[in-house]
């Protein structure tokens, strides 16, 4: 059984401060069933990456970046892109002096 997207949330900002870094929810989608989009800044080297939720052809959950730009702008902008396409959509923010995302599933390119 997967879990709500409103407590994977919850849990993924818990590990995040668990390790000191700082997450919160910058947009709130559907609580049951909304994808999930985590944008991850490194403020000391000026980067940011974009994760997306994806299920591999043999079902498996997977992690990609769906933007080839490590810039927050260009990020913003394909989050403002994807929001529109689906409204239901969460946004979590993580910024983390060593860059890390936190996920625990599989991570393709990151």
């Amino acid at each position: 059984m997967l879990l709500s997207t409103d407590i994977w949330v919850s849990a993924l900002i818990r590990r995040a401060e668990l390790s000191g870094a700082f997450g919160m929810v910058i947009r709130k989608g559907d609580a049951r069933a909304g994808a999930v989009l985590v944008k991850v800044l490194n403020r000391p080297q000026g980067t940011a990456r974009l994760y997306a939720e994806a299920t591999r052809l043999d079902g498996e959950r997977v992690w990609m970046q769906p933007a080839p730009s490590d810039q927050e702008p260009d990020l913003d902008a394909y989050i403002e892109r994807a929001v529109r396409v689906d409204p239901d959509i969460w946004v979590v923010e993580i910024d983390d002096r060593q860059g890390r995302h936190f996920l625990t599933e599989p991570v393709e390119g990151g």
